[in-house]
Formats: C-alpha cells, structure tokens, sequence
C-alpha cells in the first residue's frame, strides 16, 4: 500500500507539472507569437526544448519547495496531504485554465500545501511562506511594472533615430531569444517545483533521507512532463497575455521577455524563490505597454488577473483541505 501510494502522488505531481505546462506555456511565448516573431507551432516547440534545458540548470527552489513551506509530514497521512495538495493546485489550474485566466500554478501548488497542511495537523512553516511565497507574490510584480516601464523607455531612446520597420525587423529576430529566455527560466521555476514534491513524496516513503540531492530520474520526469504541457499549448491563455492586455509590436515583446527572463533568473540563483512566471510577464507587459500612454493598457482585464492572483492561493487550500478529508476518510 505504501509503495502504491507513492507511485500514486508522484504520478499525481507529474500531471501537475502537465498541466502546468500548458497553463503556462502561453506565459513564455505569448508575446512572440503575438507580435509575429514566432509561429504558434514554432515558439511552442521551442518553449518545449528550453523548459528541458531550464529544468537541470538548478535546485534552490526545488530545496524550498520541499524543505521551507510545510515540515515534511510522515507516513500514509503524509502522503495524504501531498496528494490533497496536488488535487486542489490542479484543480484550480484546470478552472483557470478553462476561463483563459493567467493564474500562478506556483501560488496554486503553495495554496494546496498550505491548505492539506492545515486540514492534515502539520506544521506549516509560516516564515518561509511569507518570506519565500507572500513577499515575492507582491514584490515581483511590482519590479515587472518598473523594470518593463525603464527597459522600453531604454529601447525607445537608443533606437529613437533608427528606421522604424528595420528596427522592427531586428527585434522580430531578437524576440527569438527573449523567447527562449522567457521559457528556460520557466523551466528553472517550474520544473523545480514539481521537483521538490516529488522529493517530499520519496522522504515520506523512506526511499530518500532529508536533504539528499535530487535524484536524476526526477529531475528528467519532471522536465519531460513540462515539456510535454508546453508543447500541448495554452491558447486560451495566449489570447489573454498577448492580445487583450494591450497589442504588442516586437520592440515591446522584447522588452516584456526580456526583463521577465531577468528577473526570473535572478529570483532562482539569488534568493532560491519559487516566483510566478505569469506575475512577472503580465506585469512586465503592463510596464511595457505604460510607456506608449497609461491609458493603452486594458487595466480591465488586468484587474481581472490580479483579482485571480489574489484568490488562487486561498481557493487552492480550500480545494486540497477538502481533498485531504475525503482522503482521510476513504483510505486513512
């Protein structure tokens, strides 16, 4: 039963790491697709290789995923609210996803912890969650904003005297790595993440010892798997970031990918914080498109993701405690 139980959540966690995928694939790519740098096809294929890549080139955040959020819970009941966890951040995902919402499977995923937590009587590591979740929650926004607002208003000068359509034409061709960017730090981020569960989910089990390195197997199913949801797509999200927060021209799109890229790099190698890529290039398409006129941004639809920000992770932790009871009662 035990080990039933562990092929279980850990295929549970994979299917997380799916569906976040294609929830945030459109996150990566939206705005190179949008501005015709890349063919829908194209940017997805190449979010897909990238995030692979993006998956090896760290652990920080898989360590905080796994060892700062909830104290590691022990035995069936743990495995319990790994899987309760997991049930109410995909199940949230799915709801989002189907609105064409850009919610955070990151904050989705720490909601379900929390929540099971809570439901399961485990220690939640609140200091952790405020300092590794809830500040860059709204910090990380915040710096999207201004630095998207600064690198446009940047390009804007440097370029001021260059031929409009030339200028166009060269970062439609720079888009391309500012692309690539985007989806490898969505791949350091995201793919961590699911990483640090699975990690959880093998100390529960007795197959791995608290702070063991993470095993290679984990850290090639977990890419896999995100790269399997990327490829699957996120239209429905894509139309969201890419068109209805403001229309994008390549200058733009470089600039959002680019300083989304940045700080997603720096939140990982730096402070080994699990941020949302869909805070980040939402709010850096927001700084980007400020600089045209404030009023060019559609502040409607951007009330209407940051309301989901707001919502996803109590939402994720009411969903996973109510997994965690029906759990509990059927199997515990």
């Amino acid at each position: 039963m035990d080990t039933f139980a562990l092929v279980v959540t850990i295929g549970v966690a994979l299917f997380f790491t799916y569906t976040n995928g294609f929830h945030d694939s459109a996150n990566a790519i939206a705005t190179s697709v949008s501005t015709r740098a890349l063919t829908p096809r194209a940017a997805l294929a190449m979010a897909a290789v990238m995030n692979l890549a993006g998956a090896f080139m760290g652990s920080g955040v898989a360590k905080t995923v796994s060892e700062g959020v909830i104290q590691t819970p022990e035995g069936s009941k743990g495995m319990g609210i790994l899987f309760a966890a997991l049930v109410g951040a995909i199940v949230w995902n799915l709801i989002t996803w189907y609105f064409g919402l850009p919610s955070s499977s990151s904050h989705a995923l720490f909601g379900g912890m929390v929540g099971a937590a809570l439901a399961g009587s485990t220690t939640v590591y609140w200091d952790g969650v405020v300092d590794k979740i809830v500040i860059p929650m709204f910090v990380s926004p915040v710096v999207g904003l201004l630095a998207g607002y600064l690198v446009m208003t940047a390009i804007m000068w440097i370029f001021r005297r260059a031929n409009p359509h030339k200028a166009k034409r060269g970062f439609r061709i720079a888009q391309t790595v500012s692309a690539a960017g985007m989806a490898l730090g969505h791949g350091l981020q995201d793919a961590q993440k699911t990483m640090g569960i699975v990690v959880m989910a093998l100390v529960i089990a007795d197959v791995e010892d608290y702070g063991d390195p993470i095993p290679v197997w984990v850290k090639v199913a977990c890419a896999l798997m995100l790269s399997a949801g990327t490829y699957a797509g996120g239209w429905r999200i894509m139309r969201t970031l890419g068109r209805k927060i403001i229309e994008l021209d390549p200058p733009q799109g470089f600039a959002a990918e680019t300083t989304g890229a940045s700080i997603m790099f720096g939140s990982a190698f730096l402070f080994h914080a699990p941020i949302s890529t869909t805070h980040v290039i939402t709010s850096s398409i927001m700084g980007v498109g400020a600089t045209k006129r404030v009023n060019a941004v559609r502040w409607g639809v951007a009330r209407n993701i940051i309301m989901g920000w707001f919502i996803t992770m109590p939402a994720a932790a009411v969903v996973a405690a109510c997994s965690f009871w029906v759990v509990n009662l059927a199997f515990l």
